[in-house]
This record gives structure tokens, C-alpha cells and sequence, in this order.
């Protein structure tokens, strides 16, 4: 091949813009503690972590796939890299390959929790903790003034497996082996990605992740208001109650049954008879007071939809600390409780753009660590929705989309003693969008370093 350096990944330099501006892989790397020293570290964390988030972001989703890439003097420009055309490497085998191979990446991802400056190889070690609280300063950082009203959504998802994984368990629902990652968002902000083993039910850890949150985000804005969202998966007395007592309102679907159903047979009733006129889908709200008989142990609002399809009655419910003055039944359930569908297509943008499914290594705690290379990813592409995309026609699109019209763009590298340059391509079709977001990235400041 004779185009001399060139690369399809022109419209990454957006990315580097990101960073600049966010400071999101730098706060990424505080997250680690690096225990090497000498000589012989030529890649640092922070561009490690750079060269991880952004592979992701640009579609290579294999660690393997860094062993061609890391000859790219462009990927090498966004992580920061001194050298981008690895002139100065130590070893004559590396020359010519500026970024981390697929042996230094075995090396960070296998490191096990109580490695020390004594180990051999493997000394750069995650610090979970860290990383929890970095995902809610993130979303702080967005955010110059308090919201009056936070929205917590919690879901779980099946990521499959085909090894023998650590935690690898059938799952009868999802109807295969796979783990069963915990997901807590705000909006679109990412604020738990936990991998847990299927063998969980979906309320596994989630007090104590709401335990976590809520005191951080009430550390920083005391006055709002939370409010916890979820689907019936995790309608429990311990979540309700923990909601309770600590002043947290909560809205969570509460799976049907017999008593229910006759509870609302008289709006049942009343729904049936527009369908029957007209055929179209019916429904009739109502509310009521309602206690199971040895779970809970109060009586709590319950929200019911009763529904009339073609397929037949189509009960549905939610149970609800917010009363119903603030919020009426309707409203709560259409507006409310439905708007949880929003989190779901979060999930499925980072499993199936930001290969969040790629856990593959032996154990747990190397597939979490790439579970968060995923989630940080997504932070770094919505960080670009938000900051260069708003106010254009992509201000709302989904990260495949972003990908493929404003990153993947045919770039020709010449490097100089003292610059890179970057020449993109001529025919490229959204020149004027891809302008109008480095303008907008322009204009919001430059953190100091």
C-alpha cells in the first residue's frame, strides 16, 4: 500500500477536542494506581486508558485489534502521545508503533486487587472506589446549577457468555449463560455499570449502589429531589423501604396478579366498552391503597392502567410514593413511569455500539474493568452530544450514528519536526456538521491541566 499515513479515523480529532474540554480519560486514570516505575515504562495510564476509551468509541472492540492500530500516528495524536510515529522505543521489535500492544493490555486488565511495586508484571491496579465516585462527578460537572429533581433509573440486562467465565450461570429468562450487569442512569448520564453473576435476582447490590449515589449527590445539592425508577424486577420491601427511609420518592412497576386484577375490574370494565365501539386500544386509569399480604409492610399507592387490546385485557401496575396531587394517575404512568424506556436505549447503545458485552477474559474483576472502558467510552460520546452536537440535526442521535458520519472520515497524516498534520478528506458529506461541532467544542473552555 502506497497512500502513505493516512486513516479512517479522521473525525476522532473530535475526541481529543472532548477530552480537553472534560478531562474525562485523565479523571479515568486518577482511577488506577500505577505502581511502575524506571525505564521501562514507555506508556503512561492516562494514555493507556486514552488509547482503550478511544478504540471504542471509534468501533475496534478487541484487544487483539491493537496490535495493527498501534502503528496509526493519528490514534497515537489523540491519546497524547509524544512520539507518534514510535521512533524512541526501547525495543527494535516496537520502532514504528507508537501505542500499547495486545501484551501491555493483558498486563493492565489481569492485574489482581492486591498487587504491589513488588509484582513482576502486573502493577497497575484499579481502585473501584475511585471510579464510583467519578462517575457521579461527571455528572456534577455538567451540571453548573442543582437540578430541583433528579431521576434515578435502575435496570438489569443479560450480557452473554461463551466460556467458563468466573460467575458464568444459566439464566432462564434471558435463556442462556450470562452475567447479569446492574445499570443506573441518570438521563443520560451513566452512574453505575456493575457486572454481577446471573445467578442474582436483579435487586442484587442495588441499596447499596442508591446508598452510594444519593449520599454523593446530596453531598453537592442537598435540596433536590430523588427519584428512584424501576421496572418490577426490583419491586421489593428492601429497596421501598430503604426509599422511605431515607426521604427518597420512588416510582416501580409491581407485577400483576389475581387481587390486582380485581381491583381493577371495574375500570376494566369501563375501558371495554370505547374498544368495543371502536376497536382501538382502551385504556382507564385508576389508583388505590394496596399492601401485600406478608411482604410489605405498609400500604403504599398503587397506580393501575387497565388496557383493552385485540389480544385481550392488559392489566398493568405501579407502585408510587408521590401523591397523587403532584402527580395523578395518568400522568404518572404515562409521563413518569413510561419515560423509564429512554434508560433502555442507553443500555443497548453501549452493549451494542460500545461492545459493553465484550467480557471475555476468565474473571470477573477483568471483565468488570472492561465493563467500565465501555461506560467511560459512553461518556466521552455523550460529552460530544451534549457539548459539539447541541443545536445541530445529531443532537440527539445515538453513538453508531456519531461514529459513522462525524468520526469515520479518510485523514492524510504528514508529521513534521514540530506538527501533525491532519488533511481531511474533500469528499466528506458532512463537512458543514463536522464544523459546526468543532465550533461549538470551541467555544466551551479548555480545563487546566
Amino acid at each position: 500500500m502506497d497512500g502513505g499515513e493516512s486513516s479512517s479515523d479522521g473525525g476522532g480529532l473530535l475526541l481529543r477536542e472532548v477530552e480537553q474540554r472534560t478531562g474525562i480519560v485523565r479523571q479515568f486514570a486518577t482511577c488506577l494506581v500505577d505502581h511502575r516505575e524506571g525505564e521501562g515504562v514507555e506508556h503512561t495510564v492516562e494514555e493507556l486508558l486514552g488509547q482503550g476509551v478511544c478504540g471504542l468509541a471509534l468501533g475496534y472492540e478487541d484487544r487483539n485489534d491493537h496490535d495493527q492500530l498501534r502503528s496509526g500516528p493519528l490514534r497515537a495524536v489523540l491519546v497524547g502521545q509524544s512520539d507518534p510515529q514510535g521512533k524512541n522505543r526501547r525495543r527494535a521489535a516496537d520502532c514504528g508503533k507508537a501505542l500499547a500492544g495486545q501484551s501491555t493490555w493483558n498486563r493492565l486488565e489481569w492485574t489482581p486487587a492486591e498487587a504491589t511495586a513488588e509484582a513482576r508484571y502486573k502493577k497497575i491496579v484499579l481502585n473501584p472506589e475511585a471510579i464510583d465516585r467519578l462517575r457521579v462527578d461527571v455528572f456534577f460537572e455538567a451540571h453548573p446549577e442543582a437540578p430541583s429533581e433528579i431521576v434515578l433509573d435502575l435496570d438489569a440486562t443479560d450480557d452473554p457468555l461463551h466460556g467458563n467465565q468466573e460467575g458464568r450461570f444459566f439464566h432462564g429468562y434471558y435463556g442462556h449463560s450470562c452475567s447479569l450487569p446492574l445499570y443506573i442512569f441518570c438521563g443520560e448520564f451513566w452512574l453505575c455499570a456493575r457486572l454481577r453473576p446471573s445467578n442474582l435476582e436483579a435487586l442484587a447490590g442495588c441499596v447499596e449502589e442508591l446508598e452510594r449515589i444519593v449520599a454523593q449527590i446530596r453531598g453537592a445539592w442537598p435540596e433536590g429531589k430523588i427519584i428512584v425508577r424501576a421496572d418490577a424486577g426490583f419491586c421489593r420491601e428492601a429497596i421501598r423501604a430503604w426509599c422511605e427511609q431515607h426521604g427518597v420518592e420512588d416510582v416501580i412497576g409491581l407485577a400483576k396478579n389475581q387481587r390486582l386484577r380485581r381491583i381493577v375490574g371495574a375500570a376494566m370494565r369501563r375501558a371495554k366498552q370505547p374498544w368495543e365501539q371502536t376497536g382501538q386500544p382502551a385504556r382507564v386509569f385508576t389508583a388505590f391503597a394496596y399492601c401485600t399480604r406478608k411482604s410489605w409492610s405498609r400500604k403504599r399507592r398503587v397506580v393501575g392502567q387497565a388496557e383493552v387490546l385485540e389480544k385481550g385485557e392488559n392489566p398493568r401496575f405501579v407502585v408510587t410514593s408521590l401523591p397523587e396531587e403532584v402527580w395523578p394517575a395518568q400522568r404518572l404512568y404515562e409521563e413518569l413511569y413510561c419515560g423509564r424506556g429512554e434508560m433502555e436505549n442507553r443500555i443497548k447503545e453501549q452493549q451494542l455500539y460500545l461492545f459493553a458485552d465484550r467480557t471475555s477474559t476468565a474473571f470477573l474483576r477483568s471483565n468488570q474493568l472492561r465493563l467500565y472502558f465501555s461506560a467511560v467510552a459512553y461518556l466521552l460520546l455523550q460529552a460530544l452530544r451534549r457539548l459539539g452536537l447541541a443545536g445541530t440535526e445529531m443532537a440527539r442521535a445515538q453513538g453508531q450514528t456519531i461514529r459513522l458520519k462525524l468520526l469515520k472520515i479518510g485523514a492524510q497524516i504528514r508529521i513534521t519536526v514540530r506538527k501533525v498534520w491532519v488533511s481531511l478528506a474533500g469528499g466528506y458529506p458532512y463537512a458543514g456538521l463536522f464544523a459546526q461541532v468543532y465550533a461549538n467544542l470551541q467555544r466551551t473552555p479548555t480545563l487546566r491541566c
